[in-house]
């Protein structure tokens, strides 16, 4: 489906504070894989709501340092309460633990590490071998035949050519690499937050059956707030056995800066 809102990653993570640490959302098919709510927006919506409570209790913690979920079941699209419950208010780093919950199942488990992201240049940064911007002749899901669908439709998607092999009918590493920005909007922490589980899933390169590849567990670290432009997103998997698989994956700015560090463990959809 397209978007129908002009900032579709702002409009997407509006919360309602029902008191005493509790908020509401509501998951659309925006942001969705399936019928079903994509990962990287549930961690956007639990660390704005760890942030939110770490604030209201005057804590000195504006930004996400770490972001770490357990999915314990996949949410439907449709309303979620989200309950908070600070571990520790401390000067430097707060930390706050969030749950997800749907029609009264408890859905996602997160612990959300909060401070105040690193303004400095940094001593060492490996950045990325991507471009800052796309290639002219990358690809873009959104110019598929029938317009953008997915999440090519919730923000911009470049891919460079070559990189999606499963698309071919070929195979090839499990890596991918892409770039990304919201629409309407420049990149801030949480879309860096989001963007960690942006790509495809990159055991299908490496052939098999595709579909949906459920993550079980995401930890994500923070390092820094992206400059405007586009994000660069590189993506390896080192182990695939049993039907899971790992994920490693770094996301870059438009000058070069590491802003995220995603890891994932996830089921993996492989013929076996």
């Amino acid at each position: 489906m397209s978007s129908t809102t002009a900032r579709p990653f702002a409009d997407s993570h509006v919360l309602s504070d029902l008191g005493d640490g509790r908020f509401r959302a509501r998951l659309d098919g925006t942001w969705a894989i399936g019928d079903k709510a994509f990962g990287g927006l549930l961690m956007v919506l639990m660390a704005k709501a760890g942030l939110a409570r770490l604030a209201a209790d005057d804590a000195p913690a504006p930004d996400p340092l770490a972001v770490s979920a357990d999915f314990l079941r996949a949410p439907d699209l449709g309303p979620v309460e989200i309950t908070t419950d600070p571990l520790k208010i401390g000067r430097t780093v707060s930390s706050v633990a969030v749950r997800l919950h749907q029609e009264g199942r408890l859905m996602l488990h997160s612990t959300i590490t909060a401070g105040v992201l690193p303004s400095d240049a940094p001593r060492l940064d490996d950045g990325s071998a991507l471009a800052a911007e796309p290639d002219p002749d990358a690809l873009d899901p959104a110019s598929a035949e029938g317009g953008a669908r997915g999440l090519a439709a919730a923000c911009e998607l470049r891919y460079p050519r070559g990189a999606l092999p499963f698309l071919r009918g070929e195979t090839g590493p499990p890596e991918m690499a892409g770039w990304a920005r919201p629409r309407g909007e420049e990149p801030d922490a949480l879309f860096a937050l989001l963007s960690g589980d942006i790509l495809p899933p990159s055991v299908f390169n490496l052939g098999g059956a595709f579909g949906w590849a459920p993550t079980v567990q995401l930890t994500a670290l923070l390092r820094a707030r992206p400059a405007p432009g586009w994000l660069r997103v590189e993506s390896r998997s080192r182990a695939v056995s049993s039907g899971q698989f790992d994920e490693d994956v770094t996301v870059v700015d438009a000058r070069g800066r590491t802003v995220c560090q995603a890891r994932q463990l996830a089921l993996a959809p492989l013929a076996r």
